[in-house]
């Protein structure tokens, strides 16, 4: 029921698309298609030309054809925006970057290739690339060219079975981030035009090795402070992770920061309040993962605190909790005396434990798994580094989080005081199991992303299970826009609930 749903209506807001190293995650891009459908409300001729695309759609994600069903997308997108289906989009919509990584040392060797992901209906006659450096532009108009790169036209006609290779020479071009731009061309006409944002820094791989030879004398509760960044740039420059999520040179800065105290027999997390960022060691995953933090001003070890953890929607960090929704989750935390700590996940489509209508394929399974696995280590960190009040921990969360929020709390209610939800839906079947759990649930009746009656029903088995819930539905309210001004409310209602008593 919970795929279906996911598949028909959608989650959350995804970023925008861009053909960079990391393809965005085919959830984000069934999310964004669906929300789009949700606020057009196609009729006639064209919705039942997207109903097709729908059923076609549904049966490439249930059978793991996963290149399939970006082309199915990327058809539907089209139809969806006024435009003509044809060959030429079905061509553009194949293509894909692949390269060496989007964080480039400049003095090593790298490689860039144009590649497809489907085999699409146009066969180019005379192919030929281009590869421009540009700096980075202002909206939709690119910047600068920075260096421009030999032509190559030596192409095969099947980049599926033979990509584009080229090899780029970075050596001169100053540190900075730049897009890289790819114009594939048949004769003389533009075929369609990629784009990939790169990071150029001159000895960065050699930078990251340092700090991961520094943790390896390290304090335990560190470690991953210095190797966070090696990591991170192993995994973007796979593929597996996008480069928006990783600042290189204030990661970089932020671990030599660390390293120093180190060096000088000094905990730069000791005592430490307000906003920032801290890493562990995800023991499962193999890698070092981040979570933000906020510790009110009056923090003392020795008088426990009530601590918030905070799951964000789809395509998100675990920094969005805190640069979104008007910023007022650190004001509120400050005023009413909360710890509040935002997991990333494993990754921004993880989906806290739920599948949300992936396939059943063992990486799909383990993102999921690690997701969940993310949370639970970061609250046990939590628990660690600071005096927490054992009675009054809450989960949170919007969109997926909130999906994320009901699902974690059913599976392990023991932890929490209250709860609260913001635009996400449920299994009802789980209202018996946290009947007990206090709960505060918001959402617009003009979501397009993920359809009110997703906390309708909820709500209403958690009420015919005797819970105690608070419901705000929203008139005229959007996926995003009921989070701000209740967030004040969440905090009011948290305030008030422990595990010890209710009102």
């Amino acid at each position: 029921m919970i795929r279906k749903q996911l598949l028909l209506t959608a989650l959350a807001l995804a970023p925008g698309i861009l053909r960079a190293q990391a393809a965005p995650d085919l959830l984000s891009l069934i999310v964004s298609y669906n929300t789009q459908k949700n606020t057009v409300k196609p009729e006639g001729a064209v919705r039942a030309h997207l109903d097709s695309l729908d059923r076609a759609l549904t049966a490439a994600v249930a059978g793991g054809r996963t290149s399939e069903a970006r082309r199915i997308l990327a058809h539907a997108s089209t139809v969806l925006a006024g435009r003509e289906w044809t060959d030429s989009a079905d061509f553009a919509a194949s293509l894909r970057l692949r390269s060496d990584g989007q964080i480039i040392a400049s003095e090593q060797p790298y490689t860039m290739r144009v590649t497809q992901t489907y085999a699409p209906r146009l066969v180019l006659a005379t192919p030929a690339a281009q590869a421009v450096l540009r700096k980075r532009g202002v909206g939709a108009q690119p910047g600068d060219v920075v260096k421009e790169f030999a032509a190559a036209d030596d192409v095969g006609r099947d980049l599926l079975d033979t990509p584009l290779t080229m090899q780029l020479d970075f050596h001169d071009v100053p540190d900075g981030i730049y897009t890289l731009f790819v114009n594939v061309l048949d004769s003389a006409r533009t075929m369609a035009r990629l784009q990939m944002q790169v990071v150029v820094r001159k000895g960065v791989t050699e930078h990251a090795a340092r700090l991961a030879a520094a943790a390896a004398s390290a304090p335990a509760a560190l470690k991953a402070e210095l190797t966070y960044p090696g990591d991170r740039l192993r995994l973007v420059n796979q593929g597996a992770v996008a480069i928006g999520s990783f600042n290189v040179d204030a990661e970089l800065a932020s671990a030599d920061s660390v390293a120093a105290a180190i060096k000088a027999e000094r905990d730069p997390f000791s005592g430490k309040t307000g906003e920032f960022t801290r890493h562990y060691f995800l023991t499962q995953a193999n890698e070092a993962l981040p979570y933000r933090v906020y510790v009110p001003t009056t923090y003392s070890p020795r008088k426990p605190l009530p601590l918030v953890v905070a799951l964000h929607g789809l395509g998100a960090s675990e920094n969005s909790f805190f640069a979104g929704y008007g910023g007022k989750l650190a004001p509120l935390a400050e005023s009413h005396g909360f710890i509040v700590v935002a997991p990333l996940g494993y990754r921004p489509d993880g989906g806290y434990g739920v599948s949300l209508g992936r396939t059943t394929d063992n990486a799909a399974r383990r993102k999921v798994a690690l997701s969940e696995a993310d949370v639970l280590a970061v609250l046990a960190e939590m628990r660690r580094n600071y005096n927490v009040d054992p009675s009054r921990v809450y989960l949170m969360g919007h969109s997926m989080g909130a999906i994320g929020t009901w699902y974690l709390a059913a599976k392990y209610p023991e932890p929490w005081a209250a709860l609260g939800l913001f635009s996400g839906f449920a299994d009802t079947a789980a209202a018996a199991r946290i009947k007990g759990i206090p709960q505060f649930v918001v959402h617009g009746d003009a979501d397009a992303t993920v359809n009110v009656s997703g906390s309708r029903t909820m709500v209403a088995a958690l009420k015919a299970a005797h819970g105690d819930v608070t419901y705000i539905e929203v008139p005229g309210g959007s996926h995003l826009s009921v989070v701000e001004p209740n967030l004040a409310g969440l905090f009011d209602f948290f305030a008030t609930r422990t595990k010890a008593q209710k009102p």
